[in-house]
């Protein structure tokens, strides 16, 4: 059947050997909708991004844009404002009728790391044409905080499609219907159309922002740092905020949301139009994501929100980002949040993983 391929069938494709890695795929990589894809052990320090382009391959044109060669076997850092590519353990092999898309991990968006997919003759960032055989490479690009990374690490993931999975407008407003996607009134346009709270129900924190001067995020740490030596509070009781040129925002969708089992959704920028700054679109929502069966009651959208060159008034309500939802292929044998080490399910303003929780 047409549409994302589950859990079971990615296992399939890994046992065909249509996904193969060295050292082979650990079952804790598969998630409902997608595999994590694992850092190798060698990082390239490069001058500039680029995409390997028509017929070339990226290990190619890495000697164009090397500057120079790094060892992650014992753990390395990769700084701020840098770009470096990775190769992947993961290779691919795929049939003629799948197709594959890449995005960041949500802590890895949470930590403004940007992390983009390249393939050989690759001419889009984080998308994989079907029948494509070859290696798989992830651009980092560090923003706001350095990090030390190791092996196996595991910063973006991998989503595979057969034939067309996107959900029209109207099959949206039929689901809706039948299974709210957000607790109110759905804003459907090209996907669900979601809008930022900057009222809260208690107090007047609605998000943080990323100090520029801070030490090195060991990625391993989990629940470790605290979180007032990497990020400010944002504090409002206006219901606006003013958003600095080049600063970095973790703030909260007003909606939650919902993901039913028989669907997944991506991040998408709503539109360039709509004011000076970009919602960030760092990863996929699971199936089950916001499922009352799954453990949730609908779950807000943490945005990565960064402002362009002029400062600009963010407004309670303003629409800033949709959801554009896909069919699956058929349903995944577990959903996002039933018995995985789902992170943020049922989460509010949170940040990623590795800060400590308030108390």
């Amino acid at each position: 059947m047409t549409g994302v391929l589950p859990d079971h069938e990615i296992d399939d494709l890994c046992t065909t050997g249509a996904i193969a890695a060295d050292p082979q795929i650990d079952p804790a990589q598969l998630q409902p909708a997608s595999i994590d894809l694992r850092l190798g052990t060698t990082a390239y320090r490069v001058r500039a991004s680029f995409l390997a382009g028509h017929g070339k391959c990226v290990a190619d044109r890495l000697p164009e844009f090397e500057m120079h060669q790094i060892d992650l076997t014992d753990g390395a850092v990769l700084e701020k404002g840098c770009v470096y590519v990775v190769p992947l353990m993961e290779h691919l092999a795929l049939p003629q009728d799948i197709s594959a898309a890449a995005n960041a991990k949500s802590s890895t968006g949470r930590l403004d790391l940007l992390t983009r997919l390249i393939c050989d003759g690759g001419v889009e960032f984080d998308r994989v044409s079907a029948g494509y055989t070859g290696p798989l490479y992830a651009e980092i690009c560090p923003r706001s905080f350095s990090v030390l990374v190791k092996p196996g690490m595991r910063l973006n993931q991998i989503r595979f499609r057969r034939g067309q999975a996107v959900l029209s407008d109207n099959a949206l407003r039929e689901l809706h219907e039948t299974s709210p996607l957000v607790d109110g009134p759905a804003v459907i346009d090209e996907g669900l159309g979601f809008s930022v709270d900057l009222k809260p129900q208690t107090g007047t924190l609605v998000g943080y922002r990323a100090k520029p001067h801070t030490g090195v995020i060991d990625l391993d740490n989990i629940g470790h740092y605290p979180p007032a030596e990497y990020w400010e509070e944002v504090h409002t009781d206006t219901g606006q905020i003013i958003l600095d040129p080049g600063a970095f925002y973790i703030l909260v969708s007003r909606e939650a949301v919902h993901i039913p089992p028989d669907t997944a959704a991506e991040m998408a920028p709503y539109l360039a139009m709509v004011g000076e700054f970009r919602v960030h679109y760092a990863g996929f929502f699971d199936p089950g994501f916001g499922h009352a069966a799954a453990g949730g009651a609908g779950a807000r959208g943490v945005l990565e929100v960064r402002c362009h060159e002029a400062p600009f008034v963010l407004e309670h309500g303003q629409i800033v980002g949709r959801l554009v939802y896909e069919k699956m292929a058929s349903a995944p044998t577990r959903l996002y949040g039933a018995g995985i080490a789902s992170n943020y399910q049922g989460q509010g303003l949170k940040l990623s993983k590795h800060f400590k929780m308030p108390d």
